[in-house]
């Protein structure tokens, strides 16, 4: 199964991209070659970028915290585990300990290494890191691989206490929903909304399908299309077949 999953509002959008940047920094500081470092410090750039907004913090802070009373109140609910419940909700107040102790803006350490702004706005022009533009990093990327994964991990130190917070988020909202099979009859499905809030729809197709599904949708309708990219053809084809599928709501 290929999963999809398509957020609904400017939030979750920003948490999902933050995710999805978190993944391959970890994967490419944990490498060896100085390429896969340089990609590494690029894409905490991209995170620099991304967490910039100045509500995230606050908003992850009270979204934790609304969570907490939340299954606070499930405490009496007898088919409810407490031992689980209990290290979900020591995970979230970690988590928001964590937050809480950043102190001004996410990354403003790496703002202010001077070294690694140069760095990041010649990463910006296209050939803009050769070895005669920033000789000084040229020099960095020949130091052995432990000592730069060093670095990266003390850079990439105050971004952390961010990634649990949304990690903790995103699996509550995950969690949220209840997944139902579906079929798009001749590859479109319709379905009224009638007002009910979703922040994220998820949608998991067999690989044997060669299909990509397209979400849009407003408060009051869903629409999914599904479409095969035909190679050689810029353009997506609509696929007339009925294609089943699982199809998740998720809601805070």
């Amino acid at each position: 199964m290929i999963d999809y999953e398509f957020p609904l509002n400017e939030r979750t959008r920003t948490l999902l991209r933050l995710e999805d940047l978190y993944d391959k920094l970890a994967w490419f500081a944990a490498r060896e070659h100085p390429l896969e470092h340089h990609t590494a410090l690029v894409t905490l750039f991209e995170i620099v970028e991304v967490a910039s907004r100045a509500d995230l913090k606050s908003d992850l802070l009270q979204e934790l915290e609304r969570q907490k009373h939340s299954l606070e109140a499930l405490r009496s609910n007898p088919q409810i585990s407490v031992e689980a419940l209990d290290a979900v909700l020591r995970d979230i107040d970690h988590a928001a300990g964590r937050l809480y102790g950043l102190s001004g803006r996410v990354g403003q350490e790496l703002r202010d290494n001077e070294w690694l702004m140069s760095i990041r706005q010649r990463s910006n022009i296209p050939g803009g890191v050769c070895e005669f533009d920033l000789p000084t990093y040229h020099y960095w990327q020949h130091r052995p691989a432990a000592e730069r994964r060093a670095n990266l991990e003390t850079w990439m130190a105050p971004f952390m206490p961010l990634r649990d917070s949304l990690t903790i988020v995103l699996r509550i909202l995950r969690d949220s929903g209840k997944s139902s099979q579906r079929v798009a009859a001749q590859g479109v499905l319709q379905q009224m909304l009638a007002g009910r809030t979703v922040q994220l729809v998820r949608v998991r197709v067999s690989e044997e399908y060669p299909c990509i599904p397209e979400v849009s949708a407003n408060r009051y309708m869903l629409n999914i299309r599904f479409t095969q990219q035909v190679a050689g053809n810029e353009r997506p084809k609509a696929i007339e077949a009925d294609i089943p599928f699982d199809l998740t709501f998720c809601n805070l």
